[in-house]
């Protein structure tokens, strides 16, 4: 795909790099500049989560960008990932950083981009100096909390009482613009508060005002919002052939509806833009094809978006006949990433420090159980210190001294076997409870209850609107290890009562609105992935 504009004139230019954007602020100040020389663009991700296809969303839109001859810096973010709610330990952002690096920079090439005509910079490299921290400074004695709160809603996770990281995190974000010397900041719409608190803020440092260009978000494969946290809301840019092809069979894709449609927006979003591209892996297509037996009518393309959406609405296109275009489509797309990563032993190794597996029964490197105790004991407790599993509910049975109560015998993996005690009567139905799974805290002082020792403690989101026991994935396992995204298990034996951790900790638990459970507004997660609730947005945990 060349990255030379073939001497188009402005408006061509700005026409291209509008196309499928869902909002542009300052589309005259794009115009002004592109008459006399081409536009600088920058994208930044923040280093959390793994990157997953939703991310080829940007990446197909820079192609775009760079096919209007605009000059594109990609940002990694890694101080912005430190700042929101530290969803990573810095030595685990270092890591997570080479991998974000090293898997854009492969997705840049499996869409035809050339990479020479991009930069790429890692936020702490500027964003340490003297100049930047000074501004930094400059800029919180101008900003309200109020603004600092409102600009960070959508994208800063949001708690009862936020860490003043995460009011930061939208100023260092309006300053990278005239850091990176850019004349627009290209993002998701979920950024617009950011984008607006730039436009506001900046001239108040007597720097100029940036455009703004904004992509919509792209429905994950659950109907929400594709989501690092949530494994069943998206695909792995390294997932399989055959995980891909399993994910996308289950995703949501309501015949004839276009709403939430994941499937058909990926579509849309990702692969039309890419159809007869020079230099992308779709170049030699003519239209969007989908191949079906003859008495389902046969094999079709279709040269637009607008025509394939027409198709589905009327019921032309049958789900399942557009998912296994979308799949064999994104496959093509993956195959190439998952070669280099597979070939590579560095590669491998370096996904699996950047995200390390939760192994079943994992025990804590010692380093990892020094700086948990270290955390705990300087600035308060520490998920980490949690010794939270999967459990089996083998048996329930009401408590014969206490009408409330029922008495559950769970396996936690191996051959041990646990008694609990959960005050779910009237609540829960015992027949909800046997037979499941659940997440249980196993390291809380074992207590008698009326007369009956529990030795541990079923976790539920719990509101005047009900109770519901948390959700591990399906497939999880007694005894799997249930931890908070960025914080490594390092479990106490035992929690000391006197020390309230468990208190402490808890007080911080809630269900966010994806509908997964979460510490501080960081995800509670299996080797699996999400663990969840089918109701209960905003419920506390206990």
């Amino acid at each position: 795909m060349s990255g030379g504009d073939g001497g188009m004139r402005a408006e061509e230019k700005l026409r291209i790099i509008k196309e499928n954007l869902q909002e542009v602020v300052g589309e005259e100040r794009l115009l002004e500049v592109l008459q006399t020389r081409d536009l600088r663009v920058y994208w930044g991700t923040a280093t959390t989560g793994r990157p997953h296809i939703a991310y080829f969303v940007p990446v197909s839109k820079i192609a775009d960008f760079l096919r209007a001859g605009c000059e594109v810096t990609v940002l990694f973010a890694d101080l912005h990932a430190y700042l929101d709610n530290m969803k990573a330990p810095w030595e685990l952002l270092a890591l997570r950083t080479r991998y974000y690096q090293a898997v854009i920079q492969a997705m840049l090439r499996a869409v035809g981009v050339p990479l020479e005509k991009l930069r790429f910079v890692k936020g702490t490299e500027y964003q340490l100096s003297r100049e930047y921290t000074l501004d930094v400074y400059r800029l919180s004695s101008l900003v309200t909390e109020h603004d600092a709160k409102k600009a960070g809603a959508e994208v800063v996770k949001q708690v009862d009482h936020p860490l003043l990281s995460g009011l930061l995190y939208p100023g260092l974000q309006a300053l990278d613009e005239h850091y990176l010397h850019v004349d627009a900041q290209f993002g998701g719409v979920d950024q617009r508060k950011i984008f607006m608190f730039a436009e506001k803020y900046l001239p108040h440092l007597g720097y100029a005002k940036r455009a703004h260009l904004m992509n919509p978000m792209v429905p994950g494969l659950t109907g929400a919002k594709m989501s690092s946290s949530d494994e069943d809301s998206k695909i792995d840019i390294l997932d399989s052939a055959s995980v891909v092809k399993k994910k996308i069979s289950r995703a949501y894709c309501a015949e004839g509806e276009i709403a939430d449609n994941g499937v058909l927006h990926f579509a849309k979003h990702v692969i039309f833009p890419l159809v007869g591209k020079a230099g992308s892996p779709f170049e030699n297509e003519i239209g969007f094809t989908i191949t079906r037996p003859e008495e389902y009518g046969g094999t079709v393309s279709f040269p637009s978006y607008s025509s394939l959406e027409t198709a589905f609405v009327a019921k032309e296109v049958h789900p399942g006949d557009l998912k296994n275009a979308v799949e064999r489509y994104l496959n093509q797309l993956l195959e190439p990433i998952r070669q280099q990563f597979t070939a590579d032993p560095q590669l491998q190794k370096l996904v699996s420090q950047a995200y390390p597996p939760v192994g079943k029964k994992a025990k804590a490197p010692p380093a990892a159980a020094a700086a948990a105790k270290e955390a705990a004991a300087s600035n308060g407790p520490s998920p980490s210190q949690l010794d939270l599993r999967v459990g089996l509910i083998t048996q329930v049975s009401r408590h014969p001294e206490a009408d409330s109560l029922y008495i559950e015998k769970v396996e936690l993996g191996g051959d041990e076997v646990r008694t609990v005690v959960s005050g779910l009567v009237g609540k829960v139905e015992e027949s909800a409870l046997l037979g499941c799974t659940g997440v249980f805290v196993c390291n809380l002082k074992p207590q008698k209850m009326r007369g009956v020792l529990s030795e541990a403690m079923l976790l539920c989101a719990s509101s005047e609107n009900g109770v519901e026991p948390l959700r591990p994935p399906d497939g999880s396992s007694p005894g799997d290890v249930v931890s908070v995204s960025g914080y490594p298990p390092a479990p106490e034996k035992v929690l000391n009562p006197k020390k309230k951790i468990w208190e402490t900790l808890a007080a911080d638990m809630a269900i966010s609105d994806d509908l997964v459970a979460t510490w501080s507004g960081c995800p509670f997660e299996t080797p699996g992935g999400s663990v969840r609730v089918h109701s209960m947005k905003g419920a506390p945990i206990k």
